[in-house]
Parts: structure tokens; C-alpha cells; sequence
């Protein structure tokens, strides 16, 4: 089972409304939790352990565990506020950061003009940060995203006032 596989029956998973799923295969064991909307939840992947026969050495693969947060934005702008700017998405999954790198500093801040083409942040997928840039130009209102969060395809990052 690769990674894609996984990611579909998670997305399966969320849409069915099921509080708890678990798969286990010959060597694979995962765990799905759910939860209502606004609230933390988790996904548990375990390789099982490869016995090998003969005199080799037991290997164990290390477990892997992806915790995925949703939270209610707390300062959330008013409907008819929302129409007026435009809304950058995410185009992949993966992890979103602010900066290119921990030491260096953010690619936008809330206020800034931004031009088309300008990056606005990176994510992370497999290893391979991915730049962002803007579609339109304008001044950045929100960052809808913690640096470090996970993010899913079309979900939004960016609040811009194209005015």
C-alpha cells in the first residue's frame, strides 16, 4: 500500500462519517479516528515487523504517525467582507511553511503588497518543497495557515485584496 493509497482512504474515511476504521494487512496494520469537525484528528500507520528466515536479524520498520488538526478560524471575517479579496489555495498536500528556510525570514506578512508571480510560501511533499507565487497582485489581509501546518489540496492559505 503507497503513500496515494493511504491518503484516498483517508479522504474516504473523513467523507463516510465513520468515528473509527481500522485495515490490517500481511504486513501493514492502520488506524483511522475521526472526529466531529473542529477537532483534532488522527491517523496511525504501522509497518509490521519483517521476520526473515535463516540467521538474519529481525528488522522492524519504525512507526509513522500523521496528526491532522482542523481548527475553526477564531477570527473569522464576516461574509460579505470574504467577497471582496481573493482566496489563495492550496494547489498540492503537503506541509506549508512561511519561511525558505527556520534561520531566514518570512516570504509575506499580513499587510504586505504582493506582485503576480511573487512566492509566497513552500510546502513540502515527499521531501520537495514546492514554492508557491501568487496569481494576483494585491495586499495580503489573512494567512489562513500556521507555519509547519499540513495542508490539503484547495485548501485555502491566503486572504488578498486585489485593490
Amino acid at each position: 500500500m503507497d503513500l496515494r493509497d493511504i491518503q484516498n482512504l483517508i479522504r474516504f474515511v473523513a467523507k463516510s462519517g465513520a468515528s473509527e476504521v481500522k485495515l490490517e494487512m500481511e504486513d501493514v496494520k492502520i488506524t483511522i479516528k475521526t472526529s466531529p469537525e473542529g477537532v483534532k484528528s488522527e491517523t496511525l500507520f504501522v509497518q509490521q515487523p519483517i521476520v526473515s528466515q535463516g540467521i538474519a536479524p529481525v528488522v522492524t520498520s519504525p512507526v509513522v504517525q500523521q496528526v491532522t488538526t482542523t481548527e475553526p478560524n477564531v477570527q473569522a471575517i464576516p461574509k460579505e467582507d470574504d467577497s471582496k479579496y481573493i482566496t489563495i489555495k492550496s494547489p498540492i498536500i503537503g506541509t506549508f511553511y512561511r519561511r525558505p528556510a527556520p534561520n531566514k525570514p518570512l516570504f509575506v506578512e499580513v499587510g504586505d503588497s504582493i506582485n503576480k508571480g511573487q512566492v509566497l510560501c513552500v510546502i513540502e511533499a515527499m521531501k520537495l518543497f514546492n514554492e508557491i507565487e501568487s496569481e494576483v497582485s494585491g495586499k495580503i489581509v489573512k494567512v489562513l495557515v500556521d507555519d509547519a501546518s499540513p495542508v490539503e489540496y484547495d485548501q485555502p492559505l491566503f486572504l488578498v485584496d486585489p485593490s
